[in-house]
């Protein structure tokens, strides 16, 4: 049954590109309006959300966030509600919104509330650079919120929301997923089952070209991770058949070998944190550890912990099997385990999700601001709409532009909230109809 759904949705949406829409573009011309006309409003509500530190495990933080948030939601017509995780998961929950209708296609819009910025970041708020914007999830992915907000808003102001079916999802822990994922997902996989679409507000890409670019396919994520032991012993010895090689060097080349021989176009395997020495401590909740030791001794153990992406599971699992293998190979005196979980599934480019993308670029041809490709699932990290895309058409990157996420230099384009926003709010509304 499902698969005949999924065949009507995409000869439906097939069906949407070779339409003129002739008959709606005065509707959609007053979208235009209704959008530029609250430019200036949009900038403030983003600086407010910005201004709030929400890094995923500043719960409290995330819930003031989904608070502010929440508000445009109620104004907007939707039947909120906040879902908590459990406080063993150490996660704030989730923002959720729903109008029911009848019309058109039933949408899922997904964000997420939360950034990488932690309180004790040093990374300033807000601050106006020029041309650009810089601050805590300006772009990643504050800024795509607001593009949803203020595409349904206008959406609103026309008179045009009255009878879609459109859910609201926002994830308050899209950086670092809660554990247990299948909890913490539940509610976006089962909205997403219920929906014909979905469209995610992570950051619109931009190439060194200046083309720009949304997501039908994304590359799984999940993590690694490397436990390393040694004889301990005076450093004087090491090497010899005595003493071994040590935990610090088994660790090394373990690493090493992974750069060395898991080489596959699409695979990619990050190393985040290594630590080594006579003591080893890692906090896993709050992503930190401590080593201790001295010059003169042998360290007998070791860790590192880093990610995985794939672009299938089939490559996930060939990456994981030699990993094991060069693991296993241990130099003398020392041994090692590795162990690995999944944060994210690959998400296919499917032809529906191909549709979904020409369908936008056609709309942001016709409103003047050319095409829009389908990036390269390379260019882009994971992202929660990896969970909804095996139950849906599903399209990525219809929020701000912006660049240097996940670091100090974060920065967001802010004529992009204006721009976005449009096509946003008329590709929801073509998909509505």
């Amino acid at each position: 049954m499902k698969h005949w759904r999924r065949i009507l949705v995409l000869g439906v949406l097939s069906a949407a590109l070779g339409r003129a829409w002739a008959d709606v573009s005065a509707v959609e011309k007053r979208i235009v309006e209704a959008v530029k006309a609250r430019s200036s409003t949009a900038l403030v509500l983003l600086e407010k959300s910005v201004n709030i530190n929400s890094g995923t495990l500043n719960t409290e933080g995330v819930k003031e966030v989904g608070r502010l948030f929440r508000a445009e939601l109620d104004e907007l017509g939707f039947a909120t509600r906040w879902i908590d995780m459990p406080a063993s998961m150490l996660r704030a929950g989730h923002l959720e919104g729903q109008r029911e209708g009848t019309r058109g296609k039933k949408l899922l819009l997904l964000g997420h509330m939360d950034t990488v910025f932690e309180p004790f970041s040093p990374v300033t708020p807000w601050k106006v650079d020029g041309r650009r914007i810089r601050g805590q999830g300006v772009s990643d992915m504050k800024g795509g919120v607001v593009v949803m907000l203020e595409a349904l808003r206008a959406l609103k102001n026309v008179g045009v929301l009255d009878g879609c079916e459109l859910a609201v999802l926002l994830t308050g822990d899209e950086e670092s997923v809660g554990q247990p994922i299948a909890q913490a997902r539940a509610e976006l996989i089962d909205r997403a089952r219920k929906s014909d679409a979905v469209l995610s507000f992570e950051g619109m890409g931009l190439d060194l070209d200046g083309d720009e670019s949304v997501a039908i396919s994304r590359r799984g994520a999940g993590s690694w991770s490397l436990t390393v032991t040694g004889k301990q012993g005076h450093s004087s010895g090491i090497f010899s058949p005595s003493a071994g090689f040590g935990a610090a060097y088994e660790l090394a080349r373990i690493v090493n070998a992974f750069r060395e021989q898991l080489i596959e176009p699409g695979l990619t395997f990050g190393a985040g944190v290594m630590l080594a020495g006579t003591e080893v401590d890692f906090d896993l909740t709050q992503a930190r550890g401590t080593a201790a030791g001295k010059n003169n001794i042998i360290p007998p153990k070791a860790m590192a912990r880093g990610d995985l992406r794939a672009l299938s599971a089939e490559q996930r699992d060939r990456a994981r099997s030699r990993m094991r293998e060069i693991a296993a190979q241990s130099l003398p005196g020392t041994s090692a385990s590795i162990t690995f979980a999944e944060s994210y599934p690959p998400m296919a480019a499917t032809p529906a999700n191909q549709t979904l993308q020409e369908l936008y670029s056609q709309l942001s041809v016709e409103l003047g601001y050319g095409r829009v490709k389908a990036a390269n699932p390379e260019s882009r990290g994971a992202g929660d709409v990896q969970f909804a895309a095996p139950y849906a058409a599903t399209l990525d990157g219809l929020g701000a532009t912006g660049g240097g996420a996940h670091s100090p230099f974060e920065y967001l384009h802010p004529e992009s909230i204006e721009k976005n926003t449009i096509r946003a709010a008329v590709m929801i509304y073509r998909l509505t109809r």
